[in-house]
């Protein structure tokens, strides 16, 4: 199970990118007040995968469909959690790295298989026509916030609360502003580093950009990193400004520019990444 020290990439879609049923439940759910606060969320969806994956392991479980809620310009969008998804990627990630045997002990192969096929579906887009919904909504970082990211977002952007009882740093943007990010990022890094492996990352990111609704809404979410840095390093936080500047010197064929901001990137996520072996 990922840690709770992790950030997010969300994108919340417009209703009318749901099919008829979805749009029914969507409406019902939000009407209801069971929408789940971002601050809320990492917990539930911890224990939500935890229980489930506690639960006989014969098969995958059916877990309730919760969702993140955001209202923009009187539109309602949500961003589906897609739990089952995230189950069948706990069980395979629970076999990684371990003997046959305990494999099989935790993750009987029964389950193993049912889990692979969930995530290769989702990944492959073929639930798309069943449920009407693309791959999922949520991309989620343990310990750091993956510099690719802050390709999709502007400073000016940045929504940052300390107050002791709500803490939050977070970019919300228009996906076709994102979208046009991602391009222009992506066109700078093929022509000046060619087929690297930030490329790679980047398109990426790009192409499950493209599998939703043009007027939905991407979040870069902090999430539980804000927990772990003082106000003061969340306020000079300039990560987003970075990558634009490293972007700018590889544009302009300045490498010592683009280096100096990437070094300066490097470092700063390290740090944060090195509290995990101080946990």
């Amino acid at each position: 199970m990922p840690s709770l020290f992790a950030s997010y990439l969300r994108v919340y879609e417009p209703l009318t990118a749901f099919d008829r049923d979805r749009q029914l439940f969507w409406r019902r759910y939000v009407k209801e007040g069971r929408a789940v606060a971002p601050l809320e969320g990492p917990v539930r969806q911890r224990t939500a995968v935890i229980e489930a994956l506690g639960a006989g392991w014969t098969r995958l479980p059916d877990l309730p469909e919760e969702a993140y809620v955001l209202e923009a310009d009187d539109t309602l969008l949500v961003c589906p959690w897609n739990l089952r998804v995230r189950v069948a990627e706990a069980a395979l990630s629970a076999r990684d790295g371990v003997p046959p045997v305990l494999a099989d002990a935790f993750v009987p192969p029964v389950l193993a298989g049912q889990a692979k096929a969930v995530v290769e579906d989702w990944r492959s887009g073929a639930r798309v026509l069943e449920h009407g919904v693309p791959r999922l909504h949520e991309q989620i970082a343990t310990w750091g916030v993956p510099l690719r990211w802050f390709v999709f977002v502007d400073p000016e952007e940045r929504e940052l609360t300390t107050r002791p009882d709500r803490r939050v740093l977070r970019y919300r943007t228009e996906i076709s502003k994102a979208r046009r990010r991602a391009s222009r990022g992506l066109s700078v890094l093929r022509k000046s580093v060619g087929d690297a492996p930030i490329t790679e990352a980047v398109e990426e990111g790009a192409r499950w950009l493209e599998e939703f609704h043009p007027r939905s809404v991407v979040e870069l979410d902090y999430g539980g990193l804000v927990d772990l840095l003082p106000d003061e390093t969340l306020a000079a936080d300039d990560s987003p400004e970075l990558v634009a500047a490293g972007l700018a010197g590889l544009s302009k064929g300045d490498a010592d520019a683009a280096t100096e901001a990437y070094e300066k990137l490097v470092a700063r996520w390290r740090a944060v990444q090195l509290l995990e072996r101080c946990n």
